[in-house]
């Protein structure tokens, strides 16, 4: 499409030649662009729309990419992307082989830092910064993080340390009231709330300009200012303001919708020394009625209709449903017999269907914000005094918690139930959100039982199992995306912990699968037959990776010679190893096969099916292995 600024817009350095009057149009621009990109080619709209007058003024003020901006989480960097050299390549965003889904320092010079998780950009920045000064460099450091992100502890460690070192960190801080559904906690209220005194703004810059003027700003004196001043703010605000009081220079808030404004404040900021904090009120999806009136639908909202805002999704009534909301269906019912049932997410109760138990059971369900260690040590807390959490954490965000695993739960046996949502191989979101790891790392923690259901039934029943264990926490992992059963309601089944099953028996060859890539086994073995394939194929759920089932280990170990493991996760330490560490251990001469995703390489990003092929562990690659 032809537009006025947008198409002789290559890089920041063609936008700063425009007059500041036609900002406004620009991001009018960039806005239609991303919406009608985003419409064919699904990615994050909302939050982009949000900051599209923030992102235009950062490369418009400072001297991209010479000077840093480091973006938080990476959702809203699409305008970002846009403006930096990338806009013809931008269809194939998130696509295989594509432009990355987040901000990556390998894709291109203006992408500072890797942020697909929320809250490191402080810490990241501050490090920036704090190298330059040292290595006695003069460009400047931007990070952006929004009012969500700052729920996460990194952001409140970063912000922690940015006074101790002499720095001029410029912090943003995008609120609007959202990460992906709603803010909470404290932090949102005290946000919705902070306010800056006119009359102090203008003594405080008074002051500081005739101090600097007498060459009365070196470092401690400014230090002993910005206490005085911030104890003079208190007073006519009445109200304490937790950044400055951190010695973190606060303004704000004002309208991150005001280009023209912002370049004008950017611009002050930019040569004012020492830390500070720039608070923008925005609108998460501004410029698109539909994204505005619904944040948090139109945070990802697959294919639409740019005109309309209607939105194009596939009928459900002849599907399997998604595993999530198998979790948040079950949870309920569980939670309708059992009183001291309770769930705990952090920040995504309509991403992992836990917004279901919230509904019918409010008091019962809690968002702590983005704060996985919290999470998990807060469901320790609960079931150490005798409740039942479910804890429902993203296997890659659950990553950021592994400590408190072990030190909160493993070790005094708490009765936690981890639910490890997008577990595997997610798709378009790469390698910052593939749930790669969880499998190979929770398995050597001592207490903790792991299991993975291979359909939606074995998920209920899992789900029934946990609740009834009463020796230490219970992890459940299972994927993104929809199941295999239509039919998924079920009656409940206690499972024998740490026993898996025989689905097929067989002579040449055994199959070890643990979780939902079970059911590309099935396939293979049936497309084998079919094409009249004359290997005998065996083939075990193991349902357990801890304890594992020795009574099938024992049964494989000394009927075959050739055992092919495969789960969803890397090779190195998790099924697959526990069986080749098994049979070494216990003598039997097995070939160990292991399939899985690959030892010491992230994979990208791509659908779930063109991934799996690509590792490998497809129908046809396992077809592959079985034959070879």
């Amino acid at each position: 499409m032809e537009y006025k600024y947008l198409n002789s817009i290559q890089y920041p350095s063609d936008l700063r030649k425009l007059p500041v009057e036609a900002l406004a149009d620009v991001c009018t621009e960039l806005r239609d662009d991303i919406v009608k990109e985003l419409s064919v080619n699904p990615g994050h709209l909302a939050s982009s729309l949000g900051v599209t007058e923030l992102t235009v003024a950062l490369h418009y003020v400072f001297n991209t990419p010479e000077d840093r901006i480091v973006w938080d989480v990476g959702h809203q960097a699409y305008g970002h992307k846009i403006l930096t050299g990338r806009r013809e390549r931008f269809s194939t965003n998130r696509k295989l082989g594509g432009l990355h889904p987040f901000p990556c320092p390998s894709e291109s010079e203006y992408d500072s830092f890797t942020c697909g998780h929320a809250s490191n950009s402080i810490s990241a920045a501050l490090g920036m910064a704090v190298a330059d000064t040292m290595m006695g460099r003069s460009r400047k450091v931007v990070a952006v993080i929004g009012d969500g992100s700052m729920s996460g502890g990194l952001a409140f460690e970063g912000l922690n340390n940015v006074s101790s070192s002499p720095n001029d960190l410029l912090i943003i801080l995008n609120d609007n009231n959202m990460s992906i559904d709603r803010s909470v906690g404290g932090m949102k209220q005290y946000l919705l709330s902070l306010s800056t005194n006119e009359s102090y703004n203008h003594w405080r810059n008074k002051a500081a300009q005739w101090l600097r003027r007498h060459g009365m700003l070196d470092e401690a004196r400014k230090k002993a200012v910005i206490r005085f001043s911030n104890a003079v703010k208190s007073a006519l605000s009445d109200q304490q303001n937790i950044f400055e009081g951190m010695n973190i220079r606060y303004i704000g808030p004002i309208d991150g919708h005001n280009v023209q404004e912002l370049v004008r404040i950017l611009r002050q900021l930019k040569e004012m020394t020492g830390p500070k904090l720039l608070h923008l009120h925005t609108v998460k999806g501004k410029g698109y009625k539909p994204a505005e009136e619904h944040a948090t639908i139109w945070h990802a909202p697959g294919k639409f209709d740019p005109e309309t805002g209607e939105r194009i999704e596939s009928s459900d009534s002849n599907m399997p449903p998604k595993y999530q909301d198998v979790f948040g269906e079950t949870l309920v019912e569980l939670a309708t017999s059992n009183p001291r049932i309770v769930g705990v997410t952090p920040a995504m109760p309509t991403g992992c269907s836990m917004n279901k138990l919230m509904n019918v059971m409010p008091e019962r369900g809690f968002d702590v914000g983005i704060a996985e260690g919290h999470a998990v040590t807060f469901s320790g807390g609960m079931a150490k005094e005798g409740l039942q959490p479910f804890c429902n954490i993203y296997s890659a965000f659950a990553q950021r918690a592994y400590d408190n695993i072990i030190h909160d739960v493993a070790i005094e046996k708490l009765n936690v139930v981890f639910c490890l949502d997008r577990a595997g191989i997610v798709g378009e979101d790469g390698a910052t959100h593939h749930g790669a790891f969880d499998l190979a790392a929770l398995r050597p923690i001592p207490n903790l039982t792991i299991c993975a259901p291979m359909n939606e039934h074995e998920l209920r029943n899992m789900m029934y199992t946990a609740q009834l264990k009463e020796q230490g926490p219970f992890v459940i992992r299972y994927p993104r995306g929809r199941g295999v059963k239509i039919d998924w309601h079920c009656p409940f089944e206690a499972l024998a912990i740490g026993k898996g099953r025989c689905l097929k028996e067989g002579e040449d060859v055994a199959v070890l699968s643990i979780g939902h890539i079970g059911n590309n086994v099935t396939k293979a073995i049936e497309k084998l037959r079919e094409q009249g394939g004359e290997l005998s194929v065996a083939h075990y759920d193991m349902r357990f990776l801890k304890p594992l089932d020795v009574t099938i280990l024992e049964e494989v170990g000394k009927k075959f010679k050739r055992v092919v493991t495969i789960e969803d996760g890397v090779r190195s330490g998790g099924l697959g190893s526990a069986v080749a560490e098994y049979m070494t251990e216990h003598g039997y001469g097995v070939e160990v096969i292991r399939l899985g995703m690959p030892d010491d390489v992230f994979v990208e990003h791509g659908t779930v099916d063109q991934l799996q092929h690509a590792v490998g562990i497809d129908v046809d690659g396992i077809i592959k292995t079985l034959i070879q």
